[in-house]
């Protein structure tokens, strides 16, 4: 449907790859990037139920560093597709062609 550039399809499926890495280290991060106390909520109504977090150490020296080079990388790729100059070729529809980009790979693996 679109002839998106190869360019804009790597920028986004390294977009895709980096967000799922990210998300997979952030998921053995603390609960807090500094050192907080932790805190328990009040019994819910009808429930034994308590909300609460254990204490959190902080991020590591090198937790935080890791983190920040997602960050980075994430900004820099997202910048990459939003910016990427096949969207001013395109007289409407951009909001569609953003999305079909998102699953331009999907397409792509299929093919194999």
């Amino acid at each position: 449907m679109y002839d998106f550039p190869e360019d804009l399809r790597d920028a986004q499926l390294a977009l895709h790859r980096t967000r799922a890495a990210y998300e997979r280290y952030a998921a053995g991060l603390p609960w807090s990037a500094e050192p907080m106390p932790g805190w328990e909520g009040e019994k819910q109504l009808h429930s034994g139920y308590r909300s609460g977090k254990a204490d959190s150490p902080g991020y590591t020296a090198e937790q935080a560093v890791e983190v920040a080079r997602y960050q980075a990388e994430l900004l820099r790729l997202s910048t990459q597709v939003a910016a990427h100059a096949y969207w001013a070729t395109l007289d409407n529809g951009v909001v569609d062609a953003r999305m079909a980009l998102k699953h331009a790979h999907e397409t792509a693996d299929e093919a194999v």
